[in-house]
């Protein structure tokens, strides 16, 4: 697994935010390389619990290689969407300890070309987190209405000229199916003006389009409900955002939950809030972090912590 790369994140900022305790339970919802799992497995043994996942097959390999040296880890291939389903197979009602969610997609799966992430690349359109599954970004380019093309664009990857770019796709696949990413990337660039920008014409889209084939935003609101279920009471959630539309529903959700009062009457009946907040503003990766991994500078960790 040499060619696997994977930087890890603000790794003692998130990890630091669990307040690692041995003896307890801990969740790492993304593993990715291993490095978020690792530094937990360091400060929780010898009796702790670690339970890891991932979708990704390559990851999942690469880490249980990195952490073979532990015996407290449990990897499970599996979405974080089904942390409650398993869970329970492993007979764990409760997270005493806490969670770790990193959202970003891991460098190893962004520029393996075959992946279809990048633009870069020549690349058949895949985009797919879980190669398992049969939804792809081939299926969103070529099937999705133009109404529905311009919805994700300006939603999911806030892309000014979306219609113009949903305009073109559905005008070129008419006539064959648009198959790799160049030739996406170069349509895009084509329907668009040329602006002065330090960022690539595509890369809204692109980002549209992997979120909308992942379920990116719909997973995380998801997410966060269960693990607040699952959460004892003095639990963390540690949580680590890439873009805004991410770091929004995270912020609304912990200040949804962390609010005395949601229902604005004049004799409130609101139960007691579930969390609090242990940082009010996200924090953000160190200059020196960002100068050594430059895709850390939109990195936004948040942290709430389980009071009911």
């Amino acid at each position: 697994m040499d060619d696997f790369k994977h930087y890890t994140v603000m790794l003692n900022e998130a990890v630091d935010a669990l307040e690692c305790k041995d003896g307890k339970i801990y969740v790492d919802c993304t593993l990715g390389g291993g490095g978020h799992s690792e530094l937990i497995l360091k400060r929780i043994s010898p009796n702790g619990k670690l339970i890891s996942f991932d979708i990704d097959d390559e990851a999942i390999a690469h880490a249980e290689e990195r952490l073979s040296g532990y015996n407290n880890i449990c990897i499970i291939k599996s979405s974080y969407t089904n942390i409650k389903s398993e869970l329970q197979k492993l007979g764990i009602e409760k997270i005493t300890g806490g969670v770790i969610l990193d959202l970003g997609a891991s460098y190893h799966q962004l520029t393996k070309a075959e992946r279809g992430f990048s633009f870069s690349k020549n690349a058949p359109l895949d985009m797919r987190f879980d190669i398992q599954n049969d939804f792809s970004a081939y299926d969103v380019v070529n099937s999705y209405k133009e109404d529905d093309l311009v919805r994700i664009f300006s939603e999911y990857g806030e892309e000014r000229f979306s219609k113009r770019i949903a305009k073109k796709i559905v005008e070129i696949r008419s006539k064959k199916p648009i198959q790799t990413t160049c030739e996406l990337a170069d349509l895009i660039i084509s329907a668009t003006p040329r602006i002065k920008s330090s960022v690539h014409p595509a890369t809204r889209v692109f980002q549209a389009i992997r979120i909308e084939v992942n379920n990116e935003l719909k997973n995380v609101n998801n997410v966060l409900h269960d693990i607040l279920d699952l959460l004892e009471v003095g639990g963390i959630i540690s949580v680590l955002s890439f873009h805004s539309l991410e770091d929004r529903i995270i912020k609304q959700f912990f200040k949804n939950e962390s609010r005395r009062c949601r229902c604005n009457e004049m004799i409130c009946k609101c139960p007691p809030p579930k969390l609090e907040l242990v940082n009010k503003k996200p924090i953000l990766a160190t200059q020196e972090e960002i100068k050594e991994n430059p895709p850390s500078r939109s990195a936004k960790l948040r942290i709430a912590r389980c009071i009911s």
